[in-house]
């Protein structure tokens, strides 16, 4: 049997929150529809985060609300502090994805929190999703670099991944928010996450920014990880990270897996529709995938 890679398409969240095009409610759901037409069963959704700081995020629960629930796929909301986890939950999020930060500078302006101060939260609040029996992940942000500080030291990124995993993470990603890391520090981070938290999945998130996202996701993938974020488009950015570009488009890591022997459930021409679809309807402006362009191989008849 080939392994098994789950994708985690991060389109309608972190995808959206910085687009210009400011896509409303009803398209955010029609745009949700059509990755599950796709394939997707895992998928960040909402961001629980004060609306004047992350504008295109206000509306999370309206679309909480209107999401499909039938259809086996488990929706994400993503939380910085106790009210946005209270909020994900009253919205009944399947997970909730709280961050950490891996550097103070990054952290002051994107929660205005130091990384132990991130690590203390989570240890308070974490017990509300435990409570209520719903898995809670951590993510750890500019894992590999901060646009601010500069190098993140490996240990200060192990010291997080220790706290989430003993707060009760089922889940720790490390977040490359700003598209600086490489291959080998890839690897290198992987295993300090390891040595300090055996028993916990990891997942990891890249931004092209540098052009190194896919090497990358080789990298984790070499080293044993079955759990990626992608987002359809390669849209995407951080509103609070200076030229955070696009995420790596998932179709462009679909193509790359499947292509490698490897199985994602994903349909890669529904893929590139929905990239198609982004860019003449959804948000009216280009994406960064390359599939959208080139299509995949071989070419149906």
């Amino acid at each position: 049997m080939p392994r098994h890679i789950e994708i985690v398409e991060v389109g309608p969240r972190d995808g959206l929150q910085n687009d210009p095009a400011m896509m409303s409610t009803d398209v955010k759901l029609e745009f949700i529809e059509r990755l599950i037409e796709a394939g997707v069963k895992r998928m960040e959704a909402a961001s629980f985060v004060p609306p004047k700081l992350v504008p295109a995020m206000a509306d999370s629960d309206a679309v909480m609300a209107g999401v499909p629930r039938d259809k086996g796929v488990k929706y994400i909301g993503l939380a910085l502090n106790e009210r946005g986890m209270r909020r994900a939950l009253d919205t009944r999020c399947d997970e909730v994805n709280f961050v950490m930060v891996a550097s103070a500078g990054f952290g002051k302006r994107n929660q205005n929190a130091t990384p132990e101060e991130t690590a203390d939260l989570f240890d308070h609040i974490a017990v509300l999703a435990h409570d209520d029996g719903v898995p809670v992940s951590v993510t750890i942000s500019v894992a590999f670099g901060d646009p601010f500080d500069g190098e993140v030291p490996i240990e200060r990124v192990a010291m997080l991944a220790k706290r989430a995993a003993a707060a009760g993470a089922v889940e720790i990603a490390l977040g490359d928010t700003i598209g600086v890391a490489d291959p080998w520090d890839v690897r290198a981070r992987i295993d300090a996450v390891r040595a300090v938290a055996p028993d916990t999945r990891l997942r990891l998130h890249f931004h092209n920014t540098r052009n190194t996202a896919m090497a990358n996701i080789h990298a984790a993938i070499e080293a044993g990880v079955d759990v990626i974020d992608a987002s359809v488009g390669g849209i995407g950015g951080c509103p609070f990270a200076p030229k955070a570009t696009g995420n790596v488009a998932t179709e462009d890591v679909v193509y790359m897996l499947e292509r490698g022997g490897f199985e994602t459930g994903l349909d890669l021409s529904k893929l590139i529709a929905i990239a198609k679809w982004l860019e003449k309807e959804g948000l009216k402006h280009p994406v960064h995938s390359m599939l959208s362009n080139a299509g995949g191989f071989p070419p149906k008849t």
